[in-house]
């Protein structure tokens, strides 16, 4: 299980940086196919990591749960597909994106 408290201390004190008051979407990008050792090919959240996520109510935790995906992904690899799409769903929804 992850820490939300953890989560919230790996954004620093540069949280607010970058995010509007509004929802920051969740990393998931729609494609939802758990094939790389229990990770999603698209977004490369786990299942269990993807329903922490819909839980996450407040944009400082959501924007630090967006890093911890980023950098998550960097770890994996193969996952350059994942950003174009998150920024047209960040845009579609009229939110800032956080840092990437």
């Amino acid at each position: 299980m992850i820490d939300l408290a953890a989560i919230a201390a790996i954004s620093g004190p540069n949280c607010r940086k970058g995010i509007s008051m509004s929802k920051v979407p969740t990393p998931c990008i729609g494609v939802c196919k758990f094939r790389r050792q229990g990770h999603c090919i698209g977004c490369s959240m786990t299942k269990e990591q993807k329903q922490i996520s819909k839980k996450l109510k407040k944009p400082k935790l959501q924007k630090a749960y967006v890093e911890l995906i980023i950098a998550q992904q960097k770890i994996m690899g193969r996952y350059s597909h994942w950003v174009p799409a998150y920024l047209k769903r960040c845009a579609k929804k009229g939110v800032t994106p956080p840092d990437l």
